[in-house]
């Protein structure tokens, strides 16, 4: 009989329901947790397993999972939350929650599942550090405008040369680590001239399936790709939603540089400003256009054009 798996994650626990045969268990989430749900999990023929991501709590408990071969998948809280409302479970505990998950497991459409290495988890935990301190100097570039006290200045502008500094340094680790992950797919996308090395190693990090996914799945994952809005009569405007908003602001900045140096680009954005669309429309039209390209170029192992 096939299976389902929910998990519900915390930081000492993992709350297991399986359907359907309603069985439910708690085993912790550390390493002999881990070996422990393996062997139970083994008795059953999973089709997939379902948890939310939570903060990194999740990280561990996937990749043994994988290892010991089941096919797992993360997904957004938010979507999990939506399905159990939508299902009328508006109540909420842990066992409620894994539950859900394994009900949301049988309905998912889950073709793909990325197997999470070493190496990527570790990338992801060294670009995910950069945000942190590019945040942390911007928030205090921006109380070094309010401060008067000199005092309180010297120190803010310390904070700003210590955060720049660590920066610096977490840009040569990246460097380094989204090499050891990908030698020949990072080169490629950096060889595009606008996609620098912050930019290659999220598109590495947060879209591990570029390069593997067609034109319209890659600007769905990513949401940048246009839904439709009609009803009826009513034909609505098209409009974005959803999707992976860090790969959309790893691509934001890229895309202008891009626009500025690529006379492709530049016309096109010129060309929808010139029919009457708004810069935020022109820009993501362009951003949609540079994934599609740069899906392609890693797909057909081509260089960039």
């Amino acid at each position: 009989m096939i299976s389902w798996v929910g998990i519900d994650i915390s930081k000492s626990n993992l709350v297991v329901w399986v359907k359907p045969q309603s069985e439910g268990f708690d085993v912790s989430n550390t390493s002999e947790g881990f070996l422990e749900l393996i062997r139970r999990l083994s008795q059953f023929e999973v089709s997939l397993i379902l948890l939310e991501a939570t903060g990194g709590y999740e990280r561990n408990a996937m990749a043994a999972l994988q290892g010991a071969n089941f096919k797992v998948l993360r997904v957004n809280p938010r979507r999990a939350r939506s399905f159990a409302v939508a299902m009328g479970k508006n109540a909420k505990t842990d066992a409620i929650d894994a539950a859900v998950l394994a009900d949301f497991a049988e309905v998912l459409n889950a073709s793909s599942s990325k197997v999470i290495s070493p190496e990527r988890e570790a990338l992801r935990e060294l670009v995910q550090q950069r945000e942190h301190f590019v945040q942390q100097r911007d928030d205090n570039k921006r109380r070094l405008q309010q401060a008067q006290l000199p005092a309180v200045i010297a120190l803010i502008k310390g904070h700003i040369h210590f955060l720049q500094t660590q920066i610096r340094q977490l840009d040569k680790a990246i460097n380094q680590s989204m090499h050891e992950l990908d030698a020949e797919k990072a080169q490629r996308l950096i060889s595009v001239k606008g996609i620098g090395t912050v930019a290659t190693a999220s598109l590495l990090v947060y879209l591990p399936e570029l390069g593997e996914l067609d034109r319209r799945e890659v600007a769905a994952l990513a949401g940048i790709a246009p839904l439709n809005d009609d009803s009826g009569n009513h034909s609505g405007k098209r409009h974005i939603y959803g999707g992976r908003a860090r790969v959309r602001r790893a691509l934001y900045m890229s895309c202008w540089v891009v626009i500025r140096h690529q006379p492709d680009f530049k016309a096109r954005y010129e060309g929808l400003r010139e029919r009457g669309k708004s810069a935020k429309v022109a820009l993501i039209a362009c951003m949609r256009v540079l994934l599609i390209r740069l899906n392609a170029m890693l797909r057909d192992g081509t260089e960039w054009r």
